[in-house]
């Protein structure tokens, strides 16, 4: 991120601080409860956005080196992805060019070459058919023209897009616009993955998405968690297309005012989302990385899985620990008595942070409100002007199905919403 960018962020959380005022989205707008519960809606959103877009998949470090591999089944079309010798990033249709059967049954692994279960076809990781046992009695068959069918891929800023549709076109940096740069100057390339968590909750996929869109339940769900991290009741919010940036101030953010602005850090200050259409937010520091793709469930748009990544700046080789600095691991991460001086927070604690809050706080409260919608006793929900996230968020996907926006509250009127 450009320091310019970082300047500007902390400094608009720092007057939202200094004048205890959140951010202001000017409106308050009403959110059909159906918005969660209709299954005509989860159609259209399953085909919309989940079949005929680019979906990440993971970050470059899911694919560490030649060889490796990981199998993605979340939107429809069942994704080996490769990295081959050559160090490109490929995509396949996990399906034997035979009879369909998946080629590649494991989630992620090593491998140069994949081979059939049923029949022993096998191929290589950039998708060749190298052989087939007694073509004698199967028959001549041309190689060429029965390799494993290829998927539009790109790696790009550390991030791995792939195109559920073959036929379809491609281009990452067109679809992420202005904010293109700034991913890219993140690093995330370098990244080494740390850890993967699967999340199955009775709550629709938006209104997970919905967790990571306001400060203000900071301090009232989270006062023994994210509570002793960060400060709540402030945001900073910049939309690029369908996609966003929203952040939030560390307790350490104070800190800034007695420094020169170009010693201003974002990491030491400021936890930063990016919100990539449809369903991905990613939580970007200088040292860590975890993303979160958030996918409908075949039951139906009550439930939703959450699958979440965290990435880790590799240390250097010639590192070494700073005795003054007091090292926090996943059992001590929320003590504050031990954030006098200088901390370092260790993987585990980092993933601490994340998982515990989202599945055993975010989530928790994301089922109680999936809960209330499906029993239709209440019509509609209301974001605040408090939770401008959330308002692009869900204007995003109504545009993008030729919905209408959503409906601006006006004082003293009472709605039923559809």
């Amino acid at each position: 991120m450009q320091h310019e960018t970082q300047v500007r962020v902390i400094s608009e959380l720092l007057r939202q601080l200094e004048v205890d005022r959140n951010i202001d989205a000017g409106r308050q707008l009403r959110v059909p409860a159906s918005a969660y519960t209709c299954q005509d809606l989860a159609a259209e959103e399953w085909q919309a956005f989940f079949r005929s877009r680019p979906q990440v998949i993971g970050l470059s470090g899911d694919l560490p080196g030649p060889g490796s591999f990981v199998t993605v089944d979340d939107f429809g079309v069942n994704v080996l992805a490769t990295r081959a010798e050559d160090g490109k990033f490929r995509a396949f249709v996990n399906a034997c060019r035979h009879r369909g059967v998946q080629v590649a049954q494991e989630p992620h692994g090593d491998a140069t070459r994949f081979q059939c279960p049923f029949h022993h076809w096998t191929y290589s990781n950039r998708g060749e058919l190298l052989g087939l046992p007694r073509t004698k009695d199967f028959g001549d068959i041309d190689r060429a023209c029965h390799s494993l069918i290829p998927l539009p891929a790109e790696e790009f800023a550390g991030l791995l897009w792939v195109h559920p549709k073959a036929d379809a076109t491609l281009d990452v940096q067109a679809e992420l616009g202005e904010l293109g740069p700034e991913l890219q100057s993140w690093g995330m390339d370098k990244l080494e993955l740390g850890g993967r968590k699967m999340i199955d909750k009775a709550l629709n996929w938006k209104l997970a998405n919905d967790t990571f869109g306001e400060t203000y339940h900071f301090k009232r769900l989270h006062p023994e968690t994210l509570g002793r991290l960060l400060i709540g009741d402030a945001t900073s919010h910049e939309v690029f297309g369908r996609h966003h940036r929203f952040a939030f101030p560390f307790r350490t953010i104070g800190e800034m005012r007695d420094k020169p602005e170009s010693e201003w850090r974002i990491g030491r200050a400021v936890s930063v989302f990016y919100y990539l259409f449809p369903n991905v937010q990613m939580n970007v520091g200088p040292r860590h990385v975890t993303l979160v793709r958030i996918y409908p469930h075949p039951e139906g748009p009550g439930r939703s899985v959450s699958r979440i990544s965290h990435y880790f700046r590799p240390t250097p080789a010639d590192f070494v620990a700073d005795p003054d600095r007091q090292v926090l691991d996943a059992n001590n991460v929320y003590d504050t008595t031990l954030r006098k001086g200088r901390v370092q927070l260790s993987p585990a604690a980092s993933m601490e942070v994340f998982d515990s809050t989202v599945e055993q706080e975010d989530y928790v409260m994301g089922e109680s409100i999936q809960a209330v919608a499906e029993s239709g006793s209440m019509p509609e929900f209301i974001f605040g002007r408090n939770e401008a996230p959330l308002h692009h968020f869900h204007n995003t996907f109504r545009r993008e199905l030729g919905l209408p926006p959503l409906e601006v509250v006006r004082e003293g009127r009472s709605t039923t919403a559809r």
